[in-house]
């Protein structure tokens, strides 16, 4: 489709735009090609004009002379999503919120920031200013943007502790602008902000955000060997329920792949052995040591205080072994490899991982990351997948689901299948009060481009639709 992009640079005045052809294709695109399904068919994606805003203001103009002609616009921030939420399906204006990163406020228990901040950056600050950081982020914590995690991410380190971006006070307030003929400023809180969060822009751009902090700590990286997956996954299952231990981090990842692929902690990682991965606070190392020691067939591998400056050297933290990020060093060493996105439900965690790995053995290795799921401990898997064809990997799919274990796939770009969202009258009337002409990264809610879809059925939602009762 053509757009009148000629049209909308003059309107635009001095906001800064870029259409090099080779910028234009970076910034049309994520980590969608973690899967072969997305990469087929996302590849040859890219929008047509890049324009960043440097304020709120802009921000403005720019959706109301894009409402005005037409033109799709798709926000982005860093571009760490790994199923396309930020790829320009329809081509159009891809907007970079990069520069609207300013943190605003710092007070007790919260933080106020542009979509734009870089979520480390964010703690450095609230760190040096008032002893705090973020209680949530995900592995690419160096390069992820806040406003991008809570439209495109769902949780990750700190999960353990804190449960997901779902989860009723961890995100307190945002600033959202609509796409229409004269764009509104919303200030949404409580349920209302469910509209928004991990919707990847469809219905509004998130222009300011106000999360909750939690006090920071110094934090003690562990990884533990085990020679057995089971008692692994029993002795992390256990440790996320020890209520007195302040954990940020609790993983679990079956050998060989931590030797094969965690290349600068390989010295510490025997080939045979499943590791837990374990961020814990300063103060609660002992008392987490001592629950280690009682537990049967454990390992002490790797205790980061006691490590040398010329061993601490280059070697990434723990949690750039965690959640996305194992998936991603695995891939560097072998690009056969993809992954799945997995519940495994309380209270037969233990026990259906353990029926899941026997299943698949080698061809899905077991990655399990513990998180505080309606208040309980629990795991999602993100297992590696030894991709061979499409039709193998939609029925190793179909055999979780089979086996109690939900899929949400991730080699869909769409909100209900990828983005496990459900969507339900209530998001399609904000949807279309906030974008009449569905101009917001068009082709991600499949509820607005088909009518016929069925937003009512019985699968399994991480964020659930707006209507549903407690």
């Amino acid at each position: 489709m053509r757009y009148d992009i000629a049209t909308l640079k003059t309107r635009l005045g001095a906001i800064r735009i870029d259409e090099n052809p080779a910028i234009l294709k970076q910034k049309s695109r994520d980590f969608y090609w973690y899967s072969p399904p997305l990469k087929r068919q996302l590849d040859a994606v890219v929008g047509d004009i890049i324009v960043q805003p440097a304020n709120e203001d802009e921000l403005v103009l720019v959706l109301s002379e894009c409402h005005r002609l037409g033109i799709p616009v798709t926000p982005r921030g860093r571009g760490t999503g790994n199923y396309g939420q930020a790829m320009p399906l329809s081509g159009g204006v891809v907007l970079d919120l990069s520069a609207m990163k300013a943190v605003k406020s710092i007070g007790p228990g919260r933080v106020v920031t542009g979509p734009g901040a870089i979520l480390s950056e964010i703690d450095h600050e609230t760190r040096a200013k008032s002893g705090q950081e973020l209680r949530l982020h995900p592995s690419t914590y160096h390069t992820a943007t806040l406003g991008g995690f809570i439209a495109g991410g769902s949780g990750g380190v700190g999960s353990i502790r804190w449960g997901g971006l779902r989860d009723y006070g961890n995100i307190i307030r945002l600033k959202v602008v609509t796409m229409e003929a004269s764009p509104r400023i919303l200030e949404l809180s409580g349920d209302d902000l469910l509209k928004v969060a991990h919707a990847y822009g469809t219905n509004g751009i998130i222009t300011e955000c106000e999360v909750p902090l939690a006090t920071a700590y110094p934090w003690v990286d562990v990884l533990i060997g085990f020679d057995d997956l089971r008692r692994a996954t029993e002795f992390a299952n256990l440790l996320g329920e020890q209520d007195g231990l302040l954990l940020k981090e609790l993983g679990v990842v079956a050998a060989p792949i931590p030797h094969d692929t965690f290349m600068r902690h390989r010295k510490f990682l025997p080939r045979e052995k499943h590791v837990v991965m374990v961020m814990v606070a300063d103060f609660a190392l002992q008392p987490m040591l001592a629950f280690l020691r009682r537990f049967k067939g454990a390992e002490l591998l790797m205790q980061s205080n006691l490590l040398g400056e010329d061993e601490k050297k280059g070697l990434p933290p723990v949690f750039e072994l965690s959640w996305n990020h194992t998936t991603l060093r695995a891939l560097r060493v072998d690009s056969a490899w993809t992954y799945l996105q997995v519940l495994y439900p309380f209270p037969n965690q233990v026990e259906l991982v353990e029926k899941i790995h026997a299943r698949f053995g080698d061809e899905v290795p077991c990655h399990l990351e513990f998180v505080r799921f309606d208040g309980k401990v629990t795991c999602f898997g993100l297992p590696l997948v030894r991709f061979t064809t499409e039709e193998r990997l939609e029925e190793i799919m179909a055999i979780h689901e089979e086996m109690g274990a939900p899929i949400f796939n991730p080699h869909r770009y769409t909100l209900e299948e990828g983005g496990m969202k459900q969507t339900d009258e209530t998001q399609l009337a904000f949807k279309r009060e906030a974008d009449p002409q569905g101009l917001l990264n068009p082709g991600k809610m499949i509820a607005w481009e088909d009518p016929s879809y069925d937003f009512k059925s019985g699968k399994t939602f991480l964020f659930k639709g707006l209507e549903a009762g407690i």
